[in-house]
């Protein structure tokens, strides 16, 4: 028996030894990995570049080299603070955000090429790089400050009216600015900015928020209609609220994309939330209600759907970019033309709405597939720190960040392949547009310092 109880004894305390081991170098190898995939990112990046210079101008060019170089460097200096303020953030997140970036950035380098006799530091994807360093500056700040996720959730209601105030600014006169046939843009000065896309954030937030305190009352049942069984009439307050605000974005700012996130956005999370079924179909309901009226009472929606349904019939004029981006994505076929070799500069808007079918067309439909893994990573990375969340509001804010990079990009592949009407929204990390990239990063940051909450539990910390 003491034989015995030695024997126990001494694999107990080498499972002990071993457990400590693994609780040091685990932060180690995580960030480890996250480096080498960082840099690989990096590469491909660079590499895509260098072959649209070597195909298009015959030499290397050394333009985007400074914009370039202080991208990188944001990077690294993102690692560095990943590595000391959350060293067991998932290693995944980072990388793939870098990669999309930099591909997208090296598609808008080829356009530019194609559409301007001499790229210079103030063309488009000059910009971009810029805008994409200042977006990786702003995603270190994020870290450094919000040192623990439950922050946010004292400041639920606040964080929730700051969104909607930032939703309304487009709508005052003197800073609105209508483009490209929405109002959601703001321009002070020189600066032009779209704050709905840091709106959403703020909203995701307030949701999660919302949604833990008043999950219970949400989730009381009611009636069952069709083998469903739906929520009771009392409860359906909020989802009318939001309901109205989606109309009011799609009726006052012209904008089917961003209704569609933020109305999609807080179903998703409430379906998470309750569990129950009949919101979602309430919701989807109301959503498509609003929707088919807006089509039949507003000429903007109606020309949407018209072109969805039939793009050909004025493949010349108001369809004319959807026909271009089907045609340059067919021209591309299964492995696409090549880096520089296709003309996606003919469909208006490519390196914004349509970056998507230009990447199809030089790159194919493996080239595609690759991207679409990319977001799928991302999105999957995000709702895996949702599910391993040890509390309800970190859960539900992973849960609810990785359904709006998802929904995104929806609504954009949707759009410009058919599945759905066109909507405004941009492909996250690809395309043109720093307000865009500023709130994509920002989510970044926020996942970064969700899942080193959730593998950095106190259970798993090992003691003597």
């Amino acid at each position: 028996m003491t034989s015995d109880a030695n024997t126990y004894e001494r694999v107990r305390t080498s499972e002990t030894v071993l457990q400590r081991i693994t609780a040091i170098r685990a932060p180690r190898l995580l960030r480890g990995l996250e480096l080498a995939l960082t840099v690989f990112a990096a590469v491909v990046g660079i590499a895509a570049v260098v072959i649209i210079d070597f195909t298009v101008n015959g030499e290397l060019s050394m333009v985007l080299v400074p914009t370039g170089a202080a991208f990188l460097i944001a990077v690294a200096a993102l690692h560095i603070v990943v590595r000391r303020t959350a060293p067991d953030a998932d290693p995944l997140i980072m990388p793939v955000a870098v990669m999309l970036n930099l591909l997208g950035t090296a598609q808008i380098y080829r356009i530019d090429l194609a559409t301007e006799e001499a790229v210079t530091m103030g063309s488009v994807s000059a910009r971009q790089l810029l805008w994409s360093t200042i977006a990786v500056v702003v995603a270190i700040v994020v870290l450094l400050v919000i040192k623990n996720h439950l922050v946010l959730f004292r400041y639920t209601y606040l964080l929730g009216l700051s969104g909607l105030l930032l939703l309304l600014l487009p709508m005052l006169p003197g800073i609105g600015q209508e483009i490209n046939g929405a109002r959601v843009w703001i321009h002070v000065g020189g600066f032009s900015f779209q704050p709905g896309e840091v709106a959403k954030i703020m909203l995701a937030i307030f949701f999660a928020g919302y949604l833990v305190r008043n999950r219970e009352a949400l989730a009381m049942v009611g009636k069952k209609v069709l083998g469903i069984r739906f929520p009771r009439g009392r409860d359906l307050g909020p989802l009318l609220v939001f309901w109205l605000l989606a109309m009011s974005v799609l009726v006052f700012q012209r904008d089917l994309g961003t209704s569609l996130l933020y109305f999609g956005l807080f179903l998703s999370m409430l379906y998470l939330a309750t569990g129950r079924i009949g919101w979602i179909v309430l919701g989807v309901g109301l959503f498509l209600f609003g929707g088919i009226l807006a089509s039949q009472t507003l000429a903007y929606v109606g020309n949407r759907f018209a072109n969805w349904l039939d793009p050909f019939a004025d493949p010349l004029g108001a369809s004319y970019q959807l026909v271009q981006g089907l045609f340059g994505m067919a021209n591309g076929g299964m492995t696409g033309t090549g880096l520089g070799q296709g003309f996606p500069q003919d469909t208006p808007l490519a390196r914004s709405d349509y970056i998507f079918p230009s990447l199809g067309e030089e790159l194919g439909l493996i080239g595609l597939f690759v991207v679409l893994a990319a977001y799928l990573l991302l999105v999957s990375r995000g709702l895996r720190i949702g599910f391993a969340g040890q509390d309800d509001f970190g859960k539900l804010l992973a849960a609810g960040l990785a359904f709006t990079l998802a929904l995104q990009v929806f609504v954009v592949v949707g759009g410009v392949t058919r599945v759905i009407p066109l909507t405004g929204l941009t492909a996250p990390f690809l395309a043109a547009g720093g307000s865009s990239l500023v709130s994509n990063w920002i989510i970044i940051a926020l996942l970064l310092r969700l899942s080193n909450a959730v593998r950095n539990r106190p259970k798993l910390v090992i003691r003597a």
